[in-house]
């Protein structure tokens, strides 16, 4: 009578550690989902200058298209800087994403340099090679395809600028190109409004001020010669051919 007894409390002991096993392992399993999840870091996302969306994914992840698809952006667009410098990827990410961008009518430019590597210099290589962008950077990438606008700028200077594009920097293209008394890359232009607040200001102007427009405050320069140069671009198609999207 015994026996039997003991072997049905130990199936039955066995048979409740295997389940405390199984629901372990489940929800070990589940963390780990979550951990990947949340190691997967979104792409980082701006709009410049009020309509040019710069996109810039440090790494590209298999779902980057519906990623991309799913920007919530309250201002129109008129084209995309898709900036990948510094940038790598799963491979799994590329053709998804080729046509996306490739199915899309607003102008693309792509921002590579020399540490744009795997699916991320793929994508920027299957893009222009589609005709689907215009490629611009501090280096071609390499067996891939040449840039169509080729940029002198050292490592640690993007890196600074994709921190923060209007900054200045001590090697900045800016002084350089003065200092050759070239035409300047950029040119602060101040604001006719700014031009009227200025004078007043200064006396210049007996007005009365409560009559005058407030100034719009003007727009911060961007000094990443790359993107400044993919913003300014964007902006000319769009003038040249708009876009309705």
């Amino acid at each position: 009578m015994l026996a039997p007894l003991l072997s049905r409390e130990c199936a039955a002991f066995f048979g409740d550690m295997n389940r405390v096993f199984i629901l372990f392992l489940a929800l070990a399993m589940g963390l780990s989902a979550v951990r990947s999840t949340a190691a997967e870091p979104g792409p980082n996302v701006s709009v410049l200058e009020g309509n040019v969306l710069c996109i810039r994914p440090g790494y590209l992840t298999e779902n980057f298209s519906d990623q991309f698809r799913s920007l919530q952006l309250t201002n129109k667009v008129v084209g995309t800087v898709l900036d990948l410098r510094f940038a790598d990827g799963d491979d799994k990410a590329v053709e998804a994403a080729v046509k996306m961008f490739a199915t899309k009518k607003a102008p693309l430019a792509m921002l590579v340099n020399g540490e744009t590597h795997g699916a991320a210099a793929e994508l920027a290589g299957k893009l222009r090679a589609a005709n689907a962008g215009i490629l611009i950077g501090s280096t071609n990438l390499p067996g891939i395809i040449p840039t169509d606008i080729l940029v002198a700028v050292g490592l640690e200077d993007e890196k600074k600028f994709q921190a923060n594009p209007f900054a200045l920097t001590a090697t900045n293209e800016l002084v350089s190109l003065s200092a050759k008394n070239e035409l300047l890359p950029f040119v602060d232009h101040m604001s006719e409004a700014e031009l009227v607040r200025k004078r007043i200001k200064d006396g210049e102007d007996g007005s009365d001020d409560s009559s005058t427009p407030r100034p719009m405050p003007a727009q911060p320069v961007i000094r990443d010669p790359s993107l400044a140069r993919a913003v300014d671009l964007i902006r000319a198609l769009a003038i040249l051919k708009p876009y309705h999207g």
